[in-house]
């Protein structure tokens, strides 16, 4: 899917919505388990119930690795479910891949060739030849990991070098030598605010994938606020908070409805910023 693509689908749905699909097993309503796949039922479910509100899904691969086999399985049958029935939506690898030379073209080729989604979250801090391997694919995207919402973010993300940079902004900064707006977008976390502010004054154009908003304390409105650019130029996750808003029978209209207060609230900003 290409920039301008995604850019339509947001104006088209008035939504800058990601659903993240972080399916626990132990999580989903106890029905469901009955199933032949449980897990990938659970997902069908909340696909069919979201999509019109949403302009992506990121599976996050942890929940899938954690059963084995089936969970991989159900993860392959997830995608191919969302490319066949809702093909205007942009698939997203949370896989946070990080590895140098053959390992990384594995990765890449693992995401891109056989598994087919739009992006694959990487981290950086090998450096460029473990995001490279990663470009070669036209029409795919990195979406680097620059400013985190966890607490431990600030372990590293914020120290300052000789020059009063801090690492994030160097990663944002070095990472644009290795691809423009058209393929790389960066994980910046809704809990930091207005720092989002910063992050626009060295990436201006790019698009932000954002986590944290709801259960993690991160607010929307600060996001739209100090985040959006004139395409918008976000994707902010919501996972918790929507696939999980109901454990009974009704989970999916529950989910539905949970998805559309968030559209509704994004539609608002984008009108706010003209944004049609």
């Amino acid at each position: 899917m290409t920039r301008q693509e995604l850019i339509k689908n947001i104006k088209r749905k008035q939504s800058f919505l990601c659903v993240g699909l972080d399916t626990d097993i132990k999580k989903i309503p106890p029905h469901l388990l009955k199933e032949e796949d449980p897990i990938f039922a659970f997902n069908k479910a909340i696909i069919d119930a979201t999509a019109r509100y949403c302009v992506a899904y990121k599976p996050n691969l942890a929940f899938y690795e954690s059963t084995g086999v089936s969970g991989l399985l159900a993860l392959e049958k997830t995608v191919d479910y969302i490319k066949s029935k809702y093909p205007d939506q942009f698939i997203i690898a949370d896989a946070k891949r990080g590895d140098i030379g053959n390992t990384s073209e594995m990765y890449a080729r693992s995401f891109f060739d056989y598994m087919k989604v739009n992006a694959v979250t990487v981290a950086p801090y090998m450096g460029e030849d473990s995001v490279k391997p990663f470009l070669i694919y036209p029409g795919s995207w990195v979406i680097l990991l620059a400013l985190t919402s966890n607490k431990g973010s600030q372990d590293f993300q914020m120290i300052k070098n000789e020059y009063g940079e801090l690492l994030f902004e160097t990663v944002l900064k070095k990472s644009q030598e290795w691809a423009n707006e058209d393929q790389m977008m960066y994980v910046v976390g809704a809990t930091h605010g207005k720092t989002f502010e910063e992050v626009r004054k060295i990436a201006p154009r790019h698009f932000l994938l954002v986590p944290g908003v709801g259960a993690q304390g991160g607010s929307l409105k600060e996001v739209a606020e100090y985040g959006m650019n004139e395409d918008c130029g976000l994707l902010v996750n919501s996972s918790r908070a929507v696939i999980y808003a109901d454990s009974s029978e009704d989970f999916a209209r529950i989910a539905g409805e949970s998805a559309a207060v968030v559209q509704q609230e994004m539609a608002g900003y984008l009108q706010d910023k003209g944004i049609y």
